[in-house]
């Protein structure tokens, strides 16, 4: 009987999954699915048919073909079980050496995939950091070009309006520097030359931001810190309409590319670039390979812009407080009294109460050591440059005043001589070409300086003071466990005040004790270019004058001599005219006068009655304004310290304080005085003007008989330099009979002992002599 046997197929099939992505995980994927495939495959249930043989389904026919050889008519069942056996394990080990071979290259296609995926992301990531670099310069480009718009034609525009605009040039203040530091930026990327998508231009970039960034850093933040009145001065603008419509006119007009209707679409625009200036880089760091050569040098720059945004934020804060707290406010009685509230009467209790218990040692104070040098080396310069200021001043004070004493305006009779017309001519240089220019100069580079330095004390001065004002506020807040939002922000603008000083006191004595060094030895050099001009001015006409042909140390001896004659003679001449200048005062016996001598001599006696000799201004609590002439009674010749140079007075009802100095003894005549002699000399004794202070004299003419002389009536004490004193019964002579101001009140007179000055001429009287007396004057007839 013959066995039908199954057609054998020529190979075994199986269907494969697709391979995923990775090589490993597809790998093991597909290696899993064939092994979950060929369990199932051996493990379902097999149909034999009626000569023992398995039968496969048609799905397995279809997908699985096995080779297996007929045997022979006469072989037996057995061996026909044997042959199936063997066929089995025979297209089991087909099946593992296939599934080997499809894994393998599976696991190849699927890493290919890998790669190529990997590189497709490289050149994405690649592409987006090119963008990103391409819009970080282009983008500096575009604001470069507008900041140059906005600056050089909108500003020449607007400064061609009629009437000129106020304030323009404080909204363009720091943009210059901010325009000059962005095309530094740019130059330095053109110069290299290189492309954006060469891998060196990153580095280049990077170099050339860390490179400027103090710079950047520098501009950016005096500009920031001046934005605020950018608002405040287009504000102004709009208020005016029509001003307000030439202005968008002539914006629209000179950038017409650009949609812009206000100053501000240009100048808010250095305020956005540096807040961009770390997005961009970070946006440049995320789509760059960490391997990539300049990673490292872009993140340091990623980094540097955020702290640059962060320490501009700081600066801009800092200058608000210091704005905020250093102007200097003149406020009136009534403006302070209208600002009082609970809130500000609350504040300054406590600070009274913590400065009291600082005072008392109730409470101790917060000590910072370095803020009190800072503080006292602050002041220290604040006197020095007050004090230089001042002899300054007076030093081109008195240049001045000789400069307008022109003596060589006037022509004296010098007969020809050379010397006084080489002096003349010397002095003409002086006063019009050397002297002048001298103080031109001292005027441009050391007055001006210093008065400017001057002006900038005023805001470090306020804020001292209200950091001690905020530090008494902070040591109160400082023992309360919890702080309100109220009490936080005072502690905070502390702070705030204390580490702005800190930082910025020590710059500023820096630079001002810089200043004062430049401002001394620019005098100093100023001193010597004048000695140097003087000199040449006097070798000139050195031939000329007469001591040209001493040797120098004789030379300096004679200048050493002649500086020391004229400085005597100049004393003596000043010594002159402020005892004619304190000459006794005539006052016009006007009524109010006699009424206010009668006043005060009736209720304090004619012994305490004084004059004002000069204008007398109150400059503290009870002093009394007097006019010169006025007369005063005195009550205490002391004030209540005991100071002696301050006298209690009495001004007709008003008492108060006046200086001794200006105050002189009223000499009034008394009850029954003899009558005055008015003497008047014969013509030939009042031509000869003798003067109280000159040595020589002309001796009197003695005229024929009948001969009379001068006695002093009554005792006079003289209570200044210009009088004299003499007793009743002395004779004295008369020089002159009445005072410089031709007041016949005074009379001056040379007492028996050689003194001269001026005595009251009701105390004066005349009486006949003998010719010839032994011990008198010559008497006159």
């Amino acid at each position: 009987m013959e066995v039908p046997r199954r057609p054998q197929p020529s190979s075994f099939t199986l269907a494969l999954p697709k391979p995923a992505l990775s090589p490993i995980g597809a790998a093991e994927k597909v290696k899993k699915d064939l092994m979950t495939e060929l369990q199932e495959k051996m493990d379902r249930t097999t149909e034999k048919d009626q000569y023992g043989e398995e039968t496969l389904s048609s799905e397995e026919e279809s997908n699985v073909s096995v080779c297996v050889e007929a045997p022979d008519d006469g072989s037996e069942l057995t061996d026909t079980n044997t042959f199936t056996a063997g066929s089995k394990l025979s297209s089991q080990d087909s099946f593992s050496e296939e599934s080997s071979i499809s894994e393998e290259r599976l696991a190849e296609e699927a890493r290919k995939k890998s790669e190529e995926d990997e590189k497709a992301a490289k050149e994405r990531a690649a592409q987006r950091q090119l963008l990103a670099i391409e819009e970080l310069v282009m983008s500096e480009r575009n604001y470069l070009r507008l900041l140059q718009v906005s600056t050089v034609t909108i500003r020449s525009n607007l400064q061609q309006l009629q009437p000129p605009l106020t304030n323009l040039d404080n909204m363009f203040m720091y943009i210059e520097d901010v325009i000059n530091v962005s095309s530094r930026l740019l130059s330095l990327l053109d110069q290299k030359q290189i492309q954006p998508g060469d891998p060196l231009y990153l580095k280049t970039l990077c170099d050339s931001f860390l490179s400027l960034s103090s710079d950047i850093e520098a501009s950016y933040r005096e500009y920031l810190a001046n934005y605020n009145q950018v608002t405040v001065v287009e504000n102004s603008y709009k208020q005016k309409e029509a001003l307000w419509n030439d202005i968008v006119r002539v914006i629209k007009t000179s950038a017409p590319e650009v949609n812009a209707t206000s100053l501000s679409f240009f100048l808010v625009m250095p305020v956005q670039r540096i807040a961009r200036y770390p997005l961009l880089l970070q946006t440049i760091q995320k789509h760059s390979e960490k391997t990539h050569p300049a990673y490292a040098l872009l993140e340091q720059t990623a980094h540097t812009s955020i702290a640059l945004n962060w320490r501009i934020n700081e600066y801009k804060r800092f200058r608000e407080v210091a704005d905020k707290y250093k102007k200097t406010e003149t406020l009136t009685i009534k403006d302070k009294i209208n600002r009082l509230n609970t809130h500000s009467i609350a504040k300054k209790t406590a600070r009274i109460s913590q400065h009291f218990k600082h005072e008392t040692g109730i409470a101790p104070k917060l000590v910072d050591e370095e803020f009190d040098a800072l503080e006292g080396f602050f002041y220290v310069l604040e006197h020095g440059i007050l004090e230089l200021l001042e002899n300054v001043e007076m030093y081109l004070h008195h240049l001045q005043g000789f400069l307008a004493c022109k003596t060589e305006e006037f022509d004296f009779d010098m007969d020809g001589e050379k010397a006084p017309i080489c002096y003349k001519e010397i002095t003409t240089a002086l006063r019009q070409w050397i002297l002048p220019t001298f103080e031109k100069r001292m005027r441009t580079l050391i007055h001006k300086p210093l008065c400017a330095l001057r002006d900038l004390l005023v805001g470090p001065r306020n804020l001292i003071r209200k950091r001690l004002d905020k530090l008494l506020d902070y040591e109160v807040i400082c023992e309360k466990s919890s702080l309100s939002y109220e009490e936080q922000d005072v502690a905070n603008t502390y702070r705030t005040m204390n580490t702005l000083l800190l930082n910025e006191l020590p710059q500023f004595n820096g630079l001002a004790l810089q200043m004062i060094w430049s401002m001394l030895g620019t005098f100093s050099c100023l001193q010597k270019d004048l000695a140097s001009d003087m000199e040449q001015l006097f070798q000139s006409f050195a031939q000329q004058l007469p001591q040209s042909s001493l040797s120098p140390k004789a030379f300096w001896e004679w200048a050493e001599s002649a500086v020391l004659e004229g400085a005597r003679r100049l004393e003596s001449l000043c010594r002159s005219v402020q005892d004619t200048l304190n000459a006794p005062v005539d006052q016009p016996q006007s009524p109010s006068f006699q009424r206010r001598l009668k006043q005060l001599t009736d209720k304090h006696g004619s012994g305490k009655i004084y004059q004002v000799v000069g204008t007398v201004v109150g400059s503290r609590d009870l002093d009394l304004n007097l006019a010169k002439g006025e007369l005063v009674a005195i009550i205490s010749e002391a004030d209540t310290r005991g100071d002696k140079r301050r006298w209690l007075v009495d001004a007709g009802g008003r008492r108060g304080y006046a200086p001794s100095s200006k105050l002189i003894r009223y000499h009034q005549p008394t009850d029954d005085p003899p009558p005055s002699p008015h003497l008047t000399l014969p013509e030939s004794m009042t031509g000869i003007r003798r003067h109280s202070y000159t040595p020589e004299g002309r001796p009197m003419t003695v005229m024929s008989q009948p001969c009379f002389q001068v006695f002093a009536a009554y005792d006079f004490n003289a209570t200044g330099k210009h009088e004299v004193s003499v007793r009743s019964g002395e004779p004295v002579r008369v020089l002159e009979p009445h005072d410089k101001r031709g007041n016949p009140e005074w009379s001056l007179v040379q007492a028996k002992g050689g003194q001269r000055g001026y005595v009251p001429s009701n105390y004066l009287t005349i009486m006949a002599v003998q010719t010839g007396a032994q011990g008198a004057y010559p008497a006159f007839c």
